[in-house]
């Protein structure tokens, strides 16, 4: 039943439509090829090595100093001979240059002479790392010599201790990427500990215990066996297996975010190929007549056509393969140094056999009703103007929930969360919905508009031209580009709120790890008056007798239950919170110990006044009742806590370390900072503006990832415009004839289709700028918690270059028209 030379022919004379119809296909499957292969990539490059990764088969993490029955389990399989372990600590300090003219906070790491396990220390010098870092030296990142003016051989002070630096670290096998720290990586041998006199009672140190077991001993085994020796929701035992990295979980979050734009620009990519193959096959319409008239059956035409897309198809998912591996490539010279050392992109058999299957199943279901609907098409169109519009039947209405079905299955599959993949789906078809509903309104008030310019009454008339697609088309392009405006003004908000204007009067300087015996001289030592916060580091067991449930509340993509809280106490609130439940910050009908908590934590789970709390202080559980719930009236870089006990509580006694917060020129901190640490070694300053400055980068590369992602649903939507002038090339053109035979002069005739465009090109734009607004208040105030800026102009600009984007593409698409004579056009509709 297929004709060889007649889909030949068809495929040489496809033209302009068939290019936008393969293009469709082609960004139908770039993105999630790309975010697929970038993922498979990545999770080769980190799991190539998992014992490598980790440095060890077993490890061991706490916030806390290590419970005697956990070490008395490790002590005891050591003893066994069936493992051997090394300890590591990690935390942030100020480390001095021997001259005492500069200072930098550094992320300090201190290991035994075992460290690593498994995996290698790669230092400058190419020497073996267990024979340089001796007691009495250190072994530092370039960044640290470069910032403190140093180099190898000098001296430098960390706490009370004069250690010597000997060699540049180049790698480390259970740090892949530094971006993630706010300081420079410093390693300091386990005997130094003593004398840097900065491991006390509260002060946030990260505990972490390797593990390398015996070549016949069961891993499983013995991790669970350590496990049950551990406090739970204290202490952490993972293998190298299970354990995920800080990058790990990073990548993790970034990949679910693309995952999800990816998605996006599937469906909206998948209702252009829909409209483009429409486009085509009207323009195929007197052929198949003809074919039909000459005695060619429905079956003949239906198959050589679906043959014929078919080859389309393939032609644009093999471009989009290959597109998809480009950017994959690309993703990983856009994040550079920020990518795991040695990673790269491989291009795997899986990622593009899911490619080329993607491109089949898009094709099938978006290209179904147009083929199908050939069989509407009758030998009479030959002596008629145009068919009938189709109508929607069960076929219509069945294609339409396999496509929904088809794109729960992307959603679920991609992203890996059903929670959030059903909660994507109701957002994603709820802001087509929406565009949906406005567009309509948008085009019935066009349409009853009353006298207006003749252009102008041409151009609106236009948009309900036969097969012009204008809701379609202003659908997909608003729903695209709200996305797009809500990135970026999201991006636009967190940059003014935490780095371009950083409030005056807010601290930039802040200190940590405060002994309370320190208070009274480091107040002398700055030189002001300041607030001093105690702070007592703790996890929370359980609400209301419940457990928290560990396993549940890490999968949570935010802030979750199970992490180490920061407790405090205090009889007031801070100049920034209110109650919102409670009568007063604590109650006198409330018996035994209160605690008042923010509502940042209500949102994780909820809780009211008289809700009882039980938490885990120093391996003591304490349970306290809610009695209020606090908010915080602004964001500001001011302290604040979760949990606020009453100031004459028990946490009075428990270990505790203090922070302040200042504010200071910056060119004063360096001196500060100097003279703070020459007093009191184990106290941390840090300088919030040289953060802030880390973050801003860091946001920056990312948006510019996104925002190539987001680019392509944004030519999804000016494809279908294209499509939507091709399909009615025919109309059009007979348009432009009438126009010029009645005297009209080009100018008049572009000037409506330009208008045309312009009013397409505006409804999307101002409708996707009110859904973006909405959207970026909501995220702005109610996830983040700041204050929320418009940017009208920025907006504006937003709105202005949309427009002048679509008049562009259609324009360029519409010269093909204009430059047809009248009579040419008039004698080939009169030889018809």
């Amino acid at each position: 039943m297929f004709h060889a030379r007649f889909l030949f022919r068809q495929f040489v004379a496809g033209g302009r439509q068939a290019a936008v119809f393969v293009l469709c296909v082609t960004l139908s499957i770039v993105a999630v090829v790309a975010v697929n292969g970038f993922r498979e990539s990545l999770n080769r490059s980190l799991l190539q090595d998992a014992r490598a990764l980790h440095g060890a088969d077993i490890i061991v993490r706490s916030h806390f100093p290590l419970s005697a029955p956990l070490l008395a389990a490790i002590r005891d399989i050591e003893a066994q001979g069936r493992a051997e372990s090394t300890p590591v600590y990690e935390f942030y300090s100020v480390v001095r240059s021997a001259r005492g003219d500069a200072s930098l906070l550094a992320d300090l790491k201190i290991v035994g002479p075992a460290y690593p396990f498994y995996g290698e220390v790669t230092l400058a010098s190419g020497r073996p790392f267990d024979r340089v870092l001796a007691p009495g030296s250190v072994v530092a990142e370039q960044a640290l010599l470069e910032r403190l003016g140093l180099s190898v051989g000098d001296t430098l002070y960390v706490g009370s201790a004069s250690l010597t630096i000997r060699d540049v670290v180049l790698k480390e096998p259970d740090r892949p990427v530094g971006f993630l720290s706010f300081g420079p990586r410093l390693f300091i041998s386990e005997p130094d500990i003593p004398g840097l006199d900065l491991l006390k009672k509260g002060s946030r140190v990260r505990y972490i215990r390797l593990i390398k077991i015996g070549e016949n001993e069961n891993l499983e085994a013995l991790a669970s066996m350590l496990e049950k020796a551990a406090v739970e929701g204290q202490e952490q035992v993972e293998t190298f297996r299970t354990a995920r990295s800080r990058i790990k979980r990073f990548f993790d979050n970034f990949l679910f975010f693309l995952s999800l734009i990816a998605v996006f620009t599937l469906l909206l990519s998948g209702l252009g190929i829909r409209s483009a193959l429409g486009a085509y096959l009207k323009d195929k319409e007197k052929t198949i007549a003809v074919i039909k008239a000459m005695g060619g059956t429905r079956r003949f035409v239906t198959l050589n056509y679906l043959a014929l897309v078919a080859v389309f198809g393939l032609v644009g998912t093999l471009i989009g393969l290959g597109l998809g591996i480009l950017l994959q490539h690309g993703l990983f010279l856009m994040l550079g140094d920020l990518m795991p050392r040695g990673s790269g992109a491989v291009v795997s058999a899986s990622t593009l056999a899911q490619g080329i299957l993607l491109g089949i199943l898009t094709v099938i279901l978006f290209a179904f009703l147009p083929i199908h609907r050939l069989r509407d098409v009758r030998p009479h169109l030959i002596f008629r103007k145009s068919n009938e519009p189709a109508r929607k039947g069960t076929d219509f209405y069945v294609t339409l929930l396999l496509i929904l079905l088809f794109f729960t299955g992307m959603i679920l599959f991609q992203l890996k969360d059903v929670e959030t993949g059903l909660k994507f789906l109701g957002g994603t078809l709820g802001l087509i919905l929406l565009s949906a509903l406005i567009t309509q309104g948008m085009l019935l008030l066009l349409k009853r508009l009353g006298s207006r310019p003749l252009a102008l009454r041409q151009a609106v008339r236009g948009l309900f031209r036969t097969g012009n697609a204008t809701r379609s088309t202003i659908i997909t392009l608003s729903a695209s580009l709200s996305l797009i405006f809500t990135i970026f003004l999201v991006e636009q908000n967190l940059d003014a709120a935490f780095i371009r204007s950083y409030p005056r009067n807010t601290p930039n300087l802040f200190f940590i790890d405060i002994q309370p015996d320190q208070v009274a001289e480091f107040s002398q030592v700055i030189g002001r008056n300041s607030e001093f916060y105690p702070v007592i580091r703790s996890r929370l067991l359980s609400v209301n007798g419940e457990k928290i449930d560990r396993e549940t509340e890490r999968l949570r993509r935010g802030d979750n239950l199970t992490r180490p809280f920061n407790l405090t106490y205090r009889d007031h609130l801070l100049p920034d919170e209110i109650l919102v439940d409670g009568k007063a910050m604590f109650q006198e009908d409330i018996p035994g110990l209160q605690v008042s908590v923010l509502d940042t934590v209500v949102e994780m789970r909820s809780m009211t006044v008289g809700d009882e709390l039980t938490f885990r202080i120093q391996g003591i559980p304490v349970t306290a009742t809610v009695s209020s719930i606090r908010s915080r009236t602004r964001e500001t870089i001011e302290p604040y806590f979760y949990f606020v006990f009453p100031g004459d509580s028990i946490l009075k006694s428990a270990p505790q370390t203090i922070f302040t917060a200042i504010r200071i020129d910056a060119a004063d901190i360096p001196a500060v900072q100097n003279r703070v640490v020459s007093r009191f070694p184990n106290v941390s300053a840090i300088d919030v503006s040289q953060t802030l400055g880390t973050f801003a980068g860091l946001l920056h590369r990312l948006s510019m990832v996104i925002r190539a992602f987001t680019l392509q649903s944004i030519a999804a939507g000016l494809l279908i415009i294209v499509s939507a002038i091709f399909a009615t090339r025919i109309a059009r053109t007979q348009e432009a004839a009438y126009f010029r035979i009645l005297g009209a002069k080009s100018r008049f005739i572009m000037a409506v289709f330009s208008l045309e465009n312009v009013i397409i090109g505006a409804g999307s734009a101002v409708q996707a700028l009110v859904i973006s607004q909405t959207a970026s208040r909501l995220i702005a105030t109610r996830m983040l918690d700041i204050d929320y800026r418009p940017y009208p102009a920025e907006s504006g600009l937003m709105v202005l270059g949309t427009i002048l984007l679509v008049l562009v593409v259609g324009s360029i698409a519409t010269l093909p028209i204009l430059k047809q004579k009248p009579v040419v056009f008039l004698r080939e509709q009169t030889e018809e």
